[in-house]
């Protein structure tokens, strides 16, 4: 995968493990209008604090990405780490040191060996090439078993206008902000403020509609990098159609991603779409759905092919959202087997067993009191969850 103005570098830094890729870069021929959206939760990793008071200024040329290692909850030693990879690639790139924003993934509590880094800093930016695109996409892995990548095109005006991305992320997901971690390049003219502004709808659209396991990472992030190399007029209000449709194929790329991370969650075997409607807002049909999704139990029903709908109506009556349990449908995949919150018998429920059979369905519930709606994308919870996530650091 290629976009132009754009290189790629990854090379095996001996991080954590031995003979994999590890250590990422990503460098555009000029500074790029950036934006980011980051995790919420509390806890951040050091480069994340580095990249936060960065993008204040709205640009970036360089991304420097390793896996293995959070670099999280590391004190002042982490912090000075994640400055000195910083410094030691804009040195070898010759750009100003707050063009570059750094990501980490991994083990949280352990140093970061900046001693790697610096090794083999020179052989990354010596390999940059425009078609390194998987390397990268492979070098930021975790316990992802396949690269995710997407790419999209539209056309702005007549200019033809290109948006590709990479992510990662298979545990440790609920972002409740961005995604686990996901790079995204374009080649349009875009202001910052739009580009931002987009990217946030395009979160809140994608990334922020997943869960694996309901946990959010010290090290969530997106980053768009917008080059101008299209050379389209630029992107902002006074354009509101052509921004509107940047804004859409953003929001597809995001989806395309975020529905990979899903398929291939720690143990997941199934992916699940949560679809809530008849509620009185979308905020609170997106709580219910989030709700149901979250729940162990509806997730290890789901793996074990288990249409237990009580485990459904359960949850959604935790979920702190007021409704009438006698008002509730729920159907699997077009096979209703609640209506006004009684089962249809036995002959349904082997009916939705099939649906469960399948490696993907959705699981639609209304409520039939408002116009809310929303939908959460999940997976089942296996017995290889557990066993992953066991002996992670091991």
């Amino acid at each position: 995968m290629k976009i132009a103005g754009f290189s790629f570098a990854a090379v095996e830094a001996g991080i954590r493990y031995p003979n994999k890729l590890d250590l990422g870069l990503i460098y555009s021929d000029v500074p790029c209008v950036t934006a980011g959206v980051f995790t919420t939760n509390q806890v951040k990793a050091a480069p994340l604090h580095l990249d936060l008071e960065r993008l204040k200024n709205g640009w970036a040329q360089a991304i420097l990405v390793n896996s293995g290692c959070a670099n999280a909850c590391t004190g002042a030693e982490g912090m000075a780490t994640a400055r000195e990879s910083g410094r030691l690639l804009a040195e070898a790139l010759a750009i100003n040191e707050n063009l570059v924003q750094l990501a980490s993934t991994g083990v949280i509590g352990e140093q970061l060996n900046i001693a790697a880094i610096a090794e083999h800093l020179p052989a990354l930016v010596a390999g940059r090439a425009p078609d390194n695109f998987d390397r990268v996409a492979r070098a930021i892995m975790t316990t992802d078993t396949v690269p995710k990548t997407a790419r999209v095109h539209l056309d702005i005006a007549g200019r033809r206008v290109t948006i590709v991305g990479m992510a990662k992320g298979a545990g440790m997901i609920m972002p409740n902000m961005a995604t686990m971690l996901s790079f995204i390049m374009t080649d349009a003219r875009i202001d910052q403020a739009e580009l931002h502004q987009t990217l946030v709808e395009a979160a809140d659209r994608s990334f922020n509609r997943i869960t694996i396991d309901g946990d959010t990472s010290t090290n969530d992030m997106v980053l768009v990098m917008a080059s101008g190399t299209a050379e389209n007029q630029v992107l902002n209000r006074e354009r509101p159609e052509e921004l509107l449709a940047f804004s859409l194929a953003l929001q597809a790329l995001c989806r395309d991603l975020a529905r990979q991370i899903v398929a291939d969650g720690e143990g997941v075997s199934k992916t699940v779409t949560i679809r809530v409607s008849g509620v009185d807002t979308d905020a609170a049909a997106e709580q219910i759905a989030r709700t149901v999704a979250n729940s162990n139990l509806v997730k290890t029903a789901f793996f074990g092919e288990d249409a237990n709908w009580g485990r459904i109506i359960a949850a959604m009556g935790r979920a702190g959202v007021a409704f009438d349990p006698e008002r509730v449908d729920i159907a699997f995949d077009g096979v209703v087997m609640v209506k006004d919150g009684l089962g249809l018998g036995r002959e349904v429920e082997a009916a939705a067993t099939q649906v469960l059979r399948e490696k993907s369905f959705t699981v639609a519930i209304d409520l039939h009191q408002g116009s809310g709606r929303a939908e959460v994308l999940t997976g089942d919870f296996s017995i290889d969850y557990v066993k992953i996530n066991a002996d992670y650091r091991s």
